[in-house]
């Protein structure tokens, strides 16, 4: 079927065929057209005005880096207890209110007398905070270990009782020079 289609597709063709021999040199000027054709569009494209695209690379590059940046800034934060939950949240929230009023109150304290007693227990407290800091780290790490929360609560508890000890010993100073100025009355 498809045989006689094309035998009837040539018998109708025929003598149309160019079967001519091409003059000397045809290749090579056929070579020459199409060198010549290149040769203009190339000059057409670069002259077709400013290319885009090493500067679009360039600005891919910084968003995918800012991207990246910014996601890892957002990913190193600490934990701290009040992330783990709501009650964690009001525990770190009413230990940070009770020490920072316990600190009012201890400088309110201060005197020459009693200036060693408070500089000393500020460095204890600020060794504390620093502990507390590489708490929230190992938090963030262990992905809010049990074990780590109850040390961080501790650590509130230990800032406390060094702030509670450290007033209870300047009142014992006071009392003690109280009494040592307090005039002998013998009878």
């Amino acid at each position: 079927m498809e045989k006689d289609n094309l035998d009837s597709l040539f018998d109708n063709l025929k003598g149309q065929f160019d079967i001519e021999t091409p003059q000397t040199n045809h290749e090579q000027r056929f070579l020459d057209k199409l060198k010549s054709n290149d040769i203009a569009s190339i000059e057409v494209k670069k002259s077709s005005g400013f290319n885009w695209k090493p500067f679009l690379a360039i600005a891919a590059s910084i968003i995918i880096c800012l991207g990246l940046f910014t996601t890892l800034q957002n990913d190193s934060e600490d934990l701290d207890l009040a992330s783990v939950s709501p009650e964690m949240s009001e525990t770190q929230d009413f230990f940070t209110v009770t020490i920072e009023n316990e600190l009012k109150k201890l400088n309110e304290e201060r005197s020459p007398l009693t200036e060693q007693i408070i500089s000393d227990a500020l460095a204890q407290i600020k060794l504390l905070e620093n502990d507390y800091q590489k708490l929230k780290t190992d938090l963030t790490e262990s992905g809010k270990n049990q074990r780590v929360i109850y040390a961080m609560i501790s650590n509130f508890q230990n800032r406390i009782d060094i702030l509670n000890t450290v007033l209870e010993q300047i009142e014992v100073i006071k009392e003690l020079k109280t009494n040592t100025n307090e005039p002998k009355n013998t009878l």
